[in-house]
């Protein structure tokens, strides 16, 4: 078998690509730039933008399996951006595998495509798609996931992974800015302490992503269908947050702002950065301050009894791994 990842430099992808190296897959990629640790692995690489629907399709040729998991993070930003990575660029690997017949698509999707803003505690996958988004970020990847599930028939299998709040070694976007916050000051505990979150370690997460591959076939019970991906206990979001710190050498930090007040807050910092066109990302906004103060945690029932999900790595043993990490992080090593 042959595989293309898209985005296999980044944080999820590049585990995907080990995983599927270590299982004897011949591996391709699609990214930006070069990676070191891809060279090392001696994978195929293609330089390009996923929106660029030539070199999409042209690496889609002669692949098996293609696992979509190129996109734009983040909580602000132009709509154009957001939609032309992850929505148009989801539509040309979608072309791109009809073009050259690829059988299989699995797509990286995320919960917040139906985040509505009120609580979910060990919601499943019959959560409707909000009617409004405080944020292009889960817009953009929504529409996405509904093309995916669209695209899905006799011809190409499709999913969508749904992986929440992914951590572990090599994170450079939830865990850093985590520790960048705390050090700096500036880390505030948002709303009144009891909400509850699902965490998903990113070697669970790849290995999901293998998983739904092996059982996902045309006419199969897990074609069409999405996922949600994370450990099967939730956790007291603050208690979370305290614990990285804590394994980060840093003491607990004891600020709190109401959720009533942080939603306010990201209100007026949307309303500044907009009129004043600044750069960056705000320090808090409406759908961070949404993030941070309500519960969402997700049943994985649906992945463990479609395709036999089981997380590999302990909640424990995944803090033993990133925990020199995060010392690094603090010291600036």
């Amino acid at each position: 078998m042959k595989a293309l990842v898209t985005g296999g430099g980044g944080f999820l992808g590049l585990y995907i690509v080990e995983q599927l190296l270590d299982d004897g897959v011949a591996v391709r990629v699609i990214c930006r730039k070069r990676y070191e640790r891809l060279d090392q692995l001696g994978v195929e690489w293609v330089q390009g933008d996923i929106q660029n629907a030539e070199v999409v399709e042209s690496a889609c040729d002669g692949v098996d399996v293609v696992f979509h998991v190129a996109a734009v993070p983040g909580i602000w930003g132009p709509w154009e951006m957001f939609h032309g990575i992850n929505t148009v660029g989801t539509s040309n690997v979608i072309a791109g595998c009809r073009k050259h017949g690829v059988r299989k698509l699995i797509y990286t999707s995320s919960p917040s495509v139906i985040f509505d803003g009120h609580d979910h505690v060990d919601a499943d996958e019959s959560l409707p798609y909000p009617t409004k988004f405080l944020s292009h970020y889960p817009n953009s990847k929504a529409l996405a996931e509904q093309a995916i599930i669209a695209a899905n028939g006799p011809e190409l299998a499709t999913c969508a992974i749904r992986p929440h709040l992914v951590w572990g070694p090599r994170d450079t976007q939830l865990v850093p800015r985590l520790i960048q916050r705390a050090q700096s000051g500036r880390l505030r505990l948002v709303g009144d302490g009891t909400n509850v979150i699902s965490m998903a370690y990113v070697e669970n997460v790849a290995a999901a992503h293998l998983q739904a591959e092996k059982a996902l076939e045309p006419g199969s019970n897990v074609a069409g269908q999405v996922y949600f991906i994370n450990e099967p206990e939730s956790v007291n979001c603050s208690e979370w947050i305290i614990t990285l710190l804590g394994c980060a050498g840093l003491p607990p930090v004891n600020k709190r702002i109401s959720a009533k007040a942080a939603y306010r807050v990201g209100k007026v910092c949307e309303g500044v950065w907009s009129l004043l066109r600044l750069s960056g990302e705000p320090p808090m906004t409406r759908f961070l301050a949404g993030q941070l103060a309500s519960s969402h945690s997700y049943s994985i029932k649906k992945a463990v009894r479609d395709f036999g999900y089981t997380p590999q790595v302990s909640v424990e043993e995944g803090l033993r791994r990133i925990e020199p990490e995060l010392k690094q992080l603090v010291s600036g090593t």
